[in-house]
């Protein structure tokens, strides 16, 4: 579009609010390969890059929508949000970071839990979110997962969580940190029930929710190059004073050493997990040592 047009034969300028280039907001530019993206194709593609695989964050109901069938699940406990028991405040009051984070996420809280159908299994899903303080673990987020498992206890079904934090919420204190035990204590129940627990681990998971519940999975997968750890690498490194192997706490690096069981690209994450609880939910799979035949069955290729 001209800046300028003509009227009545004088030169006009056309206003500041019409000077928009029509390109603009239709392409993104890639942060692992600095290719520049059609948006819309972008989407289509679940936001990863056609080009090298980079995975773009994203937020909690697009996680839940791409898991459940034809997108379509029931938001559970929306209810449950953060109060300020210590009415702390750094920079600013607590509650006021609690507002600001409802209205820039358009979330309730650092979690979002749904119940649906993933390949026709009953699911109860959980998906964290980095844009409602950094998707920290403060009381009602250990509630929420809490509650989550309970209800796959009560109902029989299979438990899903999308882990992505910064760790425990600082401004809860203690009563934050309580919250690794009694998720913990809430999944243990879980696998004495032989109910399934699927945790997917995506950029960045760290803090206490990788010290807690998102390694406790049946089974664990990663996106690809996420961060994954307890405290960051350059803690770490201030700490032990030397310096830390090449893509330190990145996926394949934990995959390498055992800590996680698969890096899964989330174009296949959907179908990836609905393999597991075909597997999982097996009712003729009823013993840690039957499991562990299969397992070894498929090891040997028979």
């Amino acid at each position: 579009m001209a800046w300028f047009s003509k009227k009545n034969k004088q030169i006009e300028a056309v206003p500041p609010e019409e000077r928009v280039v029509k390109t603009e907001n239709v392409f993104v530019k890639c942060d692992g390969c600095e290719a520049h993206l059609y948006k819309r194709e972008l989407e289509e593609g679940l936001q990863v890059c056609s080009h090298c695989g980079y995975h773009f964050r994203i937020g909690a109901r697009e996680r839940l929508a791409m898991l459940f069938d034809d997108g379509k699940f029931e938001e559970l406990d929306a209810e449950v949000i953060s109060i300020d028991p210590l009415e702390f405040v750094d920079t600013k009051p607590y509650p006021a970071r609690l507002k600001q984070a409802k209205k820039g996420s358009g979330l309730p809280e650092a979690i979002i839990n749904a119940r649906g159908k993933v390949g026709d299994h009953l699911v109860l899903a959980g998906a964290m979110d980095m844009s409602f303080i950094g998707g920290s673990m403060g009381s009602a987020v250990g509630e929420k997962v809490t509650r989550l498992i309970e209800r796959a206890l009560k109902e029989h079904g299979a438990v899903v969580i999308f882990a992505t934090s910064g760790g425990a919420r600082m401004q809860e204190g203690a009563l934050s940190l309580m919250q690794m035990a009694k998720i913990s204590a809430a999944l243990a129940e879980l696998d004495e029930a032989r109910l399934p627990f699927v945790s997917v681990l995506t950029d960045p998971t760290t803090g206490g929710v990788t010290a807690s519940f998102a390694m406790l999975g049946d089974v664990i997968i990663a996106e690809p190059k996420a961060l994954i750890g307890f405290a960051g690498p350059r803690v770490i490194e201030q700490t032990i004073r030397q310096k830390l192997p090449k893509d330190f706490q990145k996926s394949e690096f934990l995959l390498d050493h055992g800590m996680v069981d698969a890096i899964v690209d989330r174009r296949e994450i959907r179908d990836y997990i609905i393999k597991l609880l075909n597997f999982m939910m097996n009712p003729e799979i009823s013993s840690s040592s039957e499991i562990e035949r299969l397992r070894t069955r498929a090891a040997s290729g028979k």
